[in-house]
């Protein structure tokens, strides 16, 4: 035992003496110029190099003293996220720039940003309904608050696409019904288009729907009323042709209706709004 205690004894005084005699080196790195650290970024940036630059940005904000040009760095550093689809990451560090840079000139942009990457998530109807719901919340929240701007204008066209698209989830989810013979949740997702996704593409077929519904239950008051509705205003659809071809059977439904695809040009918007931000 006592052996035991002077041996512990011994440890600790050569520890204590080894820690005297040593001197703790310090030494300081070498000041970073964060104007270089951008210039470098913004390089990488135009040769379309977006993940070096997007870590070169970052760096800058760091170091930036002066407010404005670290919320500026930070600004480019999540459009180089979105433009390599990074965009959890690029969403995440929009919302730490809304909570860092409130003051910013560029807060309306980032709103729009982060509407935008929701948008481009957005699958077809038989995918997840959360990027769908995401940017319909966030175009209309950046609506909202800020309608006089060009941002605005962008996302009132892709607010009429979202509109089309989640009524082709419930025009996609009433033909899984009526597959199975389930006509009232059927009818019910067919309503729910004629209520509030009245302007879309969709409220032709949904009143078509209704009306081989009605027909096929034996209701038939109900499915000419519908085909009233449908005739009155759209009677040079398709549907139509296909309703009264069920409400008059001697109709000799021709093909004469084509679906025209319009190709839409991506328009470099985004990149115009970089410009004048970089």
């Amino acid at each position: 035992m006592f052996f035991r205690v002077a041996l512990l004894i011994i440890i600790v005084f050569t520890l204590l003496s080894c820690s005297k005699n040593k001197e703790v080196l310090y030494e300081p790195t070498s000041k970073v110029n964060p104007y270089t650290i951008y210039n470098e970024a913004m390089e990488s940036f135009n040769k379309n190099d977006f993940y070096f630059a997007n870590k070169k940005f970052t760096q800058a904000e760091l170091n930036f003293k002066n407010i404005n040009l670290a919320a500026k760095a930070a600004i480019m550093s999540s459009f180089c996220l979105y433009s390599i689809n990074f965009y959890d990451e690029a969403v995440e560090n929009l919302n730490r720039f809304l909570k860092l840079y409130p003051a910013d000139k560029n807060i309306i942009y980032a709103h729009y940003l982060i509407a935008v990457i929701y948008f481009e998530q957005i699958s077809d109807e038989k995918k997840d309904l959360k990027p769908l719901l995401n940017a319909d919340e966030k175009i209309d929240f950046f609506i909202k608050n800020y309608p006089e701007t060009d941002y605005s204008l962008d996302l009132k066209f892709k607010k009429n696409l979202i509109q089309n698209q989640l009524a082709a989830k419930e025009a996609y989810i009433a033909r899984y019904y009526i597959s199975v013979k389930k006509w009232v949740p059927a009818i019910n997702r067919l309503k729910v288009i004629l209520e509030k996704y009245d302007e879309t593409v969709f409220v032709e077929e949904a009143l078509f729907r209704l009306v081989e519904i009605h027909y096929y239950l034996g209701l038939e008051d109900e499915a000419k009323s519908y085909a009233k509705i449908l005739g009155y205003n759209y009677n040079s659809s398709e549907w139509f042709a296909k309703s009264y071809k069920i409400l008059n059977k001697n109709y000799n439904l021709k093909k004469e209706f084509y679906t025209k695809k319009t190709k839409i040009e991506k328009k470099g918007f985004l990149n115009k709004i970089i410009d004048k931000i970089k």
